[in-house]
């Protein structure tokens, strides 16, 4: 399987993601995403997290704390609200990820819902983003037909976005989101939040990756419920790139070494 050669305009951030996925592509492998909530477990102890992740991972996910993360599981909204208990904002989150930036070229991408960037102001956020050297955002909460500002602003500072789509999507409505991405497109693999879960990975998957790359000019990631190798290699036979995160934080909870976990679900994002 092939990762798709985009034939959008691709800003700076969306040409450095396409490399990635197609470096793993190269290398008979799905992009491995690991996700960590910035400033978990605090903001002085993320930056190793980070780094730990950042040894093995293709893309870096970084998610912005926020009190309402509705489509983010017990596990995500324990860490965020831990997070933002110890202070972490969403400049912080950026200045953090500035500091990633600095120690390491791999790509780093924001997940963030729509509020966090209106309260500080689309405009500036996306400056501070770019500054802080961001190549992508991933927008759970925003339909790409219903507002433009932050995707348009996101281009114009070098920025590539990316939407989800579910099982539930429609035809309509993957062709829509799938159109409108520019880093990557991210198939949600279940119905529902984020977070482990046991038995298979795949699901409904590959009927909705089928039906997604019939539009899809970018990469296709899989996430939610992906939690250990097994998982991430039932994924990566159909995906572009694996999204794992719930896994990541539940070890940083339970003191577990998020090194060999990453190093071991990296592993597992080898095809055949």
């Amino acid at each position: 399987m092939s990762v798709p050669t985009p034939t959008t305009a691709t800003t700076p951030g969306a040409a450095r993601l396409h490399a990635a996925f197609a470096r793993a592509a190269q290398q008979g492998r799905a992009a491995f995403i690991p996700f960590m909530t910035a400033g978990y477990p605090t903001a002085e102890g993320f930056p190793a997290v980070a780094d730990a992740l950042l040894a093995r991972a293709d893309i870096l996910e970084v998610g912005i704390p926020y009190s309402d993360p509705l489509g983010d599981g017990p596990t995500i909204q324990r860490a965020s609200e831990q997070a933002l208990g110890g202070g972490t904002s969403t400049r912080h989150t950026l200045r953090l990820v500035r500091d990633l930036r600095a120690r390491h070229d791999t790509p780093i991408v924001i997940m963030t819902y729509v509020n966090p960037i209106y309260a500080v102001g689309p405009r500036e956020f996306m400056r501070l983003a770019q500054e802080a050297g961001v190549d992508g955002l991933i927008l759970p909460d925003l339909p790409p037909d219903q507002d433009l500002e932050i995707a348009d602003l996101a281009a114009e500072h070098g920025i590539a976005v990316t939407f989800l789509i579910a099982p539930t999507s429609t035809p309509e409505r993957v062709k829509l989101v799938a159109e409108a991405c520019t880093g990557f497109l991210y198939a949600v693999s279940v119905t529902g939040v984020t977070g482990a879960r046991e038995g298979s990975a795949l699901g409904e998957v590959p009927a909705m990756l089928a039906l997604a790359r019939q539009y899809a000019r970018v990469p296709v990631a899989v996430g939610f419920g992906v939690n250990d190798a097994q998982t991430a290699h039932q994924v990566a036979q159909v995906a572009d790139g694996v999204v794992v995160g719930s896994a990541f934080i539940n070890a940083v909870r339970n003191g577990q070494d998020v090194g060999a976990l990453a190093a071991s679900i990296a592993d597992g994002c080898h095809k055949g």
